[in-house]
């Protein structure tokens, strides 16, 4: 959808308000000021700080936040009442969010206040705000489920009252665009301030319903990083900016480049995280697996991508599984400078395939630790110690052996030694062998994940550490947990030693 007339969008942003009212997170003082910076940083034009008359803490928060000189305008929210209101005076803000329900249900029951004592309220609350010379954006909370001509009654009271700005929230995420449409367009016949609107996400089209507001009219969307706020959330930063962006070709504020490192912040700071399969700043948002897909973007990105990643701050991801191409594994694996002859690469593509049906999707390092395995050697440089054969012993009464042949600068050597179970039993053994090369000790050894299943796919991860304390880590991904790790080990011994030659250290 493109315009002719290239509209600039505001965006208010509510994640220290909003957003903070999301289930299990509570955000420190120094947490809010420190996403303050990055929200202004990133360029929206409203921060919604927080409520101010909340609490003592909360008050002196949004008063730090709206002295820190940043770019964006510091807004405080307060129920209709002077008591709240003067409670947002104190924190030097530029705006005052007031609002106060007009459905019927949320009248009688939230506040337990008539249509009539809401209509004062409302005007009496704007009025002392404008009297203090403060700008004053209003909202009809639950206007959505409100009674229209008393919706219009109160939002034609408020701008005679003097409101500057009118917002439309959504409270329970009720709407569909085509009625959120419909309904900005008739509060448009009795105000003519700017319109603002506000979507909760409870069926999932906070989004839609923000975006098709801005079609009708509305110049300023409330959003949230990462759709935090309460229940579903409210809509979400980074889709509406880059739908406004790319789909409608409107103007915003916002450095989009700086999307994906302010949503790894909120979700680092919130304890939330954010689904793999979120748009634009999940983890698998530019990842492409299928193997027409992926060889679509090595040859021409926008064949399946609408959003370059660049322009978000992400970059592609290649992503190898059961649906994995050739192309597409060939393509990932020359972006870190490795080169499998062809029938290498069949073979790499074939172990994918098999532990992809296997349910495991494999990640960047696993792909590189079955290219090593593949291959022979570790990458890019010949071995210098590899397995010829192994022998586990295990059981109730038997005290774990196992026996290991390797090969050492190209001379076989056997050993064997015993353990408190089979992995570790097999490891020592490898490393008796070891050091008659150089002293390589293990000094960490992590299971990171198990797939489900008897024949579960094993990933190792394991750092040793020579005697000048170089250290080094490798990874392994098996079906046989004790052959991942010694798979692992090796790999570890070989890097090793190899950064000692090349250091001109060969014993």
């Amino acid at each position: 959808m493109t315009n002719k007339t290239t509209r600039t969008i505001r965006i208010f942003d509510t994640t220290l308000r909003d957003g903070e009212q999301t289930p299990g997170v509570s955000l420190t003082a120094d947490d809010k000021m420190e996403i303050a910076r990055q929200l202004s940083k990133l360029g929206v034009d409203v921060i919604e700080a927080g409520f101010p008359s909340s609490s003592e803490g909360e008050k002196k928060v949004v008063r730090d936040i709206a002295k820190a000189e940043l770019t964006s305008e510091i807004c405080a929210l307060s129920r209709a009442t002077k008591g709240d209101i003067d409670a947002a005076l104190a924190c030097d803000v530029g705006l005052i969010h007031v609002f106060i329900p007009t459905s019927p249900v949320q009248m009688k029951y939230a506040v337990n206040l008539t249509p009539e004592q809401v209509l004062v309220a409302a005007v009496d609350s704007i009025e002392y705000v404008k009297k203090h010379g403060v700008k004053c954006e209003f909202s009809p909370m639950d206007a959505t489920r409100s009674e229209l001509p008393f919706l219009k009654q109160v939002c034609k009271a408020a701008q005679d009252a003097g409101m500057d700005s009118l917002n439309v929230p959504d409270t329970v995420g009720i709407m569909i665009p085509k009625t959120i449409t419909k309904l900005i367009e008739e509060l448009k016949t009795v105000v003519t301030v700017p319109i603002s609107i506000h979507c909760h996400d409870d069926f999932g089209m906070a989004v839609a319903n923000s975006l098709a507001a801005v079609e009708a009219g509305a110049v300023q969307v409330h959003v949230a990083v990462n759709g935090l706020g309460e229940r579903a959330g409210n809509a979400s930063l980074e889709e509406v900016v880059m739908a406004l962006h790319m789909i409608y070709k409107y103007k915003t504020g916002v450095n989009t480049r700086l999307l994906y490192s302010t949503s790894r912040m909120v979700a680092s700071l919130t304890g939330i995280t954010v689904q793999a399969n979120k748009a634009i700043v999940g983890e698998n948002a530019f990842a492409h697996e299928s193997g027409i897909h992926t060889r679509g973007v090595t040859e021409k990105p926008l064949t399946f991508e609408p959003i370059k990643p660049e322009l978000v701050g992400r970059t592609r991801k290649l992503v190898a599984g059961k649906l994995a191409g050739t192309r597409g594994i060939k393509a990932e694996l020359e972006e870190i400078d490795i080169h499998p002859s062809e029938e290498q690469l069949k073979e790499i593509v074939q172990r994918v395939k098999d532990l992809g049906n296997k349910g495991k999707m494999v990640t960047d390092a696993d792909l590189i630790a079955l290219t090593s395995a593949v291959m022979g050697e570790v990458i890019g440089e010949e071995k210098i110690v590899d397995l010829c054969d192994m022998a586990v012993v295990t059981g109730i009464k038997v005290i774990p052996t196992a026996s290991v042949r390797l090969v050492l600068d190209g001379k076989e050597y056997i050993a064997a030694e015993t353990g408190v179970g089979p992995v570790d039993a097999a490891l020592k053994a490898i490393q008796k062998l070891t050091s008659n090369l150089e002293k390589i000790r293990l000094s960490e050894y992590r299971l990171e994940a198990i797939t489900g299943g008897s024949n579960a796919v094993a990933e190792v991860v394991i750092k040793v550490e020579d005697e000048k304390g170089n250290i080094v880590s490798a990874r392994a991904a098996r079906e046989d947990i004790v052959m991942a790790s010694v798979e692992a080990m090796i790999n570890g011994i070989n890097k090793c030693l190899i950064k000692n030659r090349k250091q001109g250290n060969k014993k």
